[in-house]
């Protein structure tokens, strides 16, 4: 009897959960909120990514280059200084404000009637990751055995050649878990796309939550999908890095 009892109330408890989840998600196709903001969010990220590693990569190594110089010339001295700038400015704000006063304050001042929300995310998320992945950087390359260097130039190598096929691939390697880490944060701060109206990923989580009044559902199947991300991230990292040891001997 007792058995009997616990298989009914499993198989109540599959039906209940059949039963809600057919109405947050089945009904009326809401599942396409969710898959409209998984594709948004997907795209902020990936091109966010893409302009934080360009920008990153130059202020760290125009950081470096003044870090590493005995007397930097004029021109490096006042790069370097908009660098710690834009640094100082970017670390400590937080990215919410950011966004809003790119949608809000920059966006529409530039450009006559404002820029799509989109556009506003990319860049928004794009510039603040590059901040920090232009530290991250910067530790990579300062790590870099100084030699390593001057025995390129020595051998003819310009500056740009020396960085390209010597420094930068080394430094790559030794601040790989760093930027994985910065690439996670990146994916997971674009949550807040909701606050220009963005439809994401946790944006859909929300429309579906205040069409069905169910908090539970919607808010699980957002959290699982960002989990189901991180993972797949995480574990492409984790090849990354095998390769790259199997490489070195």
């Amino acid at each position: 009897m007792k058995n009997l009892f616990v298989v009914n109330k499993i198989r109540e408890l599959i039906e209940i959960f059949i039963e809600r989840f057919q109405f947050n998600f089945i009904e009326e196709d809401r599942y396409i909120h969710i898959v409209k903001g998984l594709f948004n969010t997907l795209e902020v990220t990936v091109f966010a990514l893409i302009i934080g590693v360009v920008l990153g990569v130059l202020v760290g190594i125009i950081r470096s280059s003044h870090d590493k110089s005995d007397r930097p010339g004029r021109a490096l001295r006042i790069l370097n200084r908009i660098c710690s700038l834009y640094l100082t400015v970017i670390r400590g704000t937080p990215v919410m404000i950011q966004l809003l006063i790119m949608y809000f304050g920059v966006m529409p001042a530039l450009m006559h009637g404002g820029a799509s929300k989109l556009l506003v995310a990319i860049l928004t998320f794009g510039i603040n990751s590059g901040a920090y992945v232009a530290e991250i950087i910067r530790s990579g390359i300062m790590s870099i055995d100084p030699g390593q260097s001057e025995a390129s130039r020595s051998l003819g190598l310009s500056f740009y050649q020396s960085m390209r096929y010597i420094i930068l691939p080394q430094a790559f390697k030794n601040v790989l878990p760093a930027l994985a880490n910065e690439f996670i944060t990146l994916l997971k701060e674009t949550s807040i796309c909701g606050y220009i109206g963005f439809a994401d990923l946790t944006r859909g989580g929300d429309i579906i939550r205040s069409a069905t009044f169910s908090c539970w559902m919607p808010l699980i199947a957002v959290a699982l999908i960002y989990l189901a991300m991180v993972m797949i991230i995480s574990t492409l990292i984790r090849k990354l890095e095998r390769r790259m040891r199997i490489n070195e001997r």
